[in-house]
């Protein structure tokens, strides 16, 4: 073999490995070190470049800041809630500042019973009990039910409170029987009597409940009351005065003085003064009186009964003139005597 051969068995020899690392000196291994390090260093200021360019590019797309990074880190789609959301702000706050809160709200319960009504819940029936003084038409708009709405979304107790809050209705109850029946049962307040004060007139309730103004003569007959406290003092003034029939049917109104004591007015205008206490007492000794005495057709315009001990009376003016005349007569005839 010639010296090429030895050369090739030796580098494919095991102890091959040793003598090339063994011809790498240590100045070797610190430059290719450094020339990795170099590599490293060149990538990593390519990498900060590029993100410097990025955000360079991204200013100059969007000068301001703020919104840059508000892009780069908010979510996404939030820009067109927040949109919606402000718009539905802005309508809402128009809609309270022009005073359209009722219009709103009627458009958008307007809207939610025509689609219960679509699905078959509309009001086909309405029955209503215990009315004599208010029509069924009066009764439901009172509750706020009228053609548009709907069964579904009715509010019985709202619609019960809103009977009881008029003063005809004592008491109430709403049943809704689906798909599309309303039962409506009521307790009416019943008029009792008229009551004036202030030279306003109004029928009220035996428990003094104002039931409406006088405005319809269906109401004349009903027993007048005057004078503030009146209206709640009326119904048992009024039938203790029913326990004597000859005071009773002469009664024409009673009018309550200082919210103390009850004056008594007659048909014919007789005015009877009572006392604030004993006053059944003072209405048998009156009856007593016209029994024995035909009180009540002398020609007399009061009848004071304020003092326990005494009555006193006076007379019309043409009876007081014609006493007075019958007193000179009578003084005459003494003196010629």
């Amino acid at each position: 073999m010639g010296g090429g051969g030895r050369l090739d068995r030796s580098l494919r020899s095991p102890g091959s490995k040793s003598e090339i690392k063994s011809d790498l000196k240590a100045p070797d291994l610190i430059g290719m070190a450094a020339i990795g390090a170099g590599i490293l260093l060149r990538e990593q200021i390519a990498k900060l470049k590029r993100a410097r360019a990025e955000r360079l590019d991204e200013r100059a797309k969007n000068p301001n800041r703020a919104i840059a990074l508000l892009e780069r880190y908010v979510p996404r789609r939030l820009g067109t809630v927040l949109t919606l959301v402000i718009l539905g702000g802005s309508a809402a706050l128009g809609v309270t500042r022009g005073g359209h809160v009722d219009e709103a709200i009627t458009a958008l319960s307007d809207t939610r019973n025509a689609l219960a009504n679509a699905a078959g819940f509309r009001i086909t029936s309405v029955t209503i009990d215990g009315r004599k003084q208010l029509t069924q038409d009066e009764v439901l708009a009172i509750g706020g039910v009228n053609g548009r709405s709907s069964l579904l979304f009715l509010d019985a107790a709202s619609v019960r409170d809103s009977l009881k809050a008029n003063p005809w209705i004592a008491d109430a109850t709403v049943l809704k029987l689906y798909p599309g029946a309303l039962q409506i049962n009521i307790t009416e307040r019943q008029p009792f009597a008229l009551w004036q004060e202030n030279g306003k007139l109004s029928v009220i309730a035996d428990d003094g409940a104002v039931l409406e103004p006088y405005v319809t003569r269906r109401f004349a007959s009903l027993p007048l009351v005057v004078g503030k406290g009146a209206e709640t003092r009326a119904r048992d003034f009024l039938a203790l005065v029913a326990k004597y029939p000859a005071v009773n049917s002469q009664l024409k109104a009673a009018i309550f003085v200082g919210e103390r004591r009850w004056n008594l007015r007659f048909k014919d205008g007789l005015d009877i003064r009572l006392p604030e206490t004993d006053v059944g007492n003072a209405l048998a000794a009156l009856v007593k009186y016209d029994r024995e005495d035909k009180l009540f057709s002398r020609d007399i315009t009061a009848i004071d009964m304020r003092l326990p001990d005494r009555l006193t009376v006076r007379l019309s003016d043409e009876a007081a003139k014609a006493r007075e005349e019958q007193f000179k007569k009578s003084s005459k005839k003494a003196g010629n005597a």
